[in-house]
């Protein structure tokens, strides 16, 4: 090791250290907010950016997204299969054309680009504070699900809408394994001209709709 380099190491090892006692005194308490007014503040956050949010129940989420196809004109629907909710699509599809993700044919990367009007997937949680969800894609999921067709719906249960980011973190242990891609989305995908001028679904869907399942 060159002697610059030893000067330099011991002058970092013998600089003083800083008190961190007081670090976090003074910062602002999280939010506590009950179920219902979590719910009110994520609703009205995300219909602030133009997402919707359509409130049902685990009897009635099926009805509702049926009626949500019908009304967006969505002929078909991208879902996992292997997804909690992908069994009972299955079963009694809410479109004339269901479209599953078969990774082993790949079939369905072709229509992403050129067929699907909707895409369905699941969420990890929200964030009521932000209106936010929070999204971990896996080979189940693809991040290509949430990203290209025009319509993105996506199922977030309420029991998994925390007050914040960082209580969402540290009730899901976060710390303990990450994937690879963690999305974070508040609303539909936007943009602005230098005369702000805002177009939606330039870089991603145009349309986001949360199912909010609440028993």
């Amino acid at each position: 090791m060159s002697n610059a380099r030893q000067k330099i190491l011991a002058r970092l090892r013998d600089a003083p250290r800083p008190d961190i006692t007081s670090i976090g005194e003074g910062a602002v308490e999280s939010p506590v907010w009950d179920l219902d007014e979590r719910i009110r503040r994520f609703t009205d956050r995300m219909t602030a950016v133009r997402a919707e949010v359509v409130e049902t129940s685990p009897n009635t989420w099926m009805q509702a997204l049926q009626v949500l196809c019908e009304n967006k004109g969505a002929r078909n629907l991208l879902y996992s299969a292997a997804s909690p909710y992908g069994e009972a699509i299955s079963r009694q599809p809410p479109v004339a054309h269901p479209v599953t993700t078969d990774l082993e044919r790949g079939r369905w990367k072709t229509a992403l680009f050129h067929e699907i009007d909707a895409a369905l997937t699941t969420t990890l949680g929200g964030i009521a504070e932000t209106g936010t969800l929070m999204l971990w894609p896996d080979t189940r999921e693809p991040r290509m699900m949430s990203l290209v067709p025009p319509v993105h719906i996506a199922i977030l249960e309420a029991g998994k809408l925390f007050n914040t980011f960082s209580e969402a973190v540290a009730a899901m242990q976060w710390q303990d394994g990450m994937p690879t891609n963690a999305l974070l989305i508040s609303g539909p995908s936007k943009s602005a001209d230098i005369e702000q001028t805002l177009a939606y679904g330039v870089h991603g869907p145009k349309e986001l709709v949360v199912l909010l399942i609440r028993d």
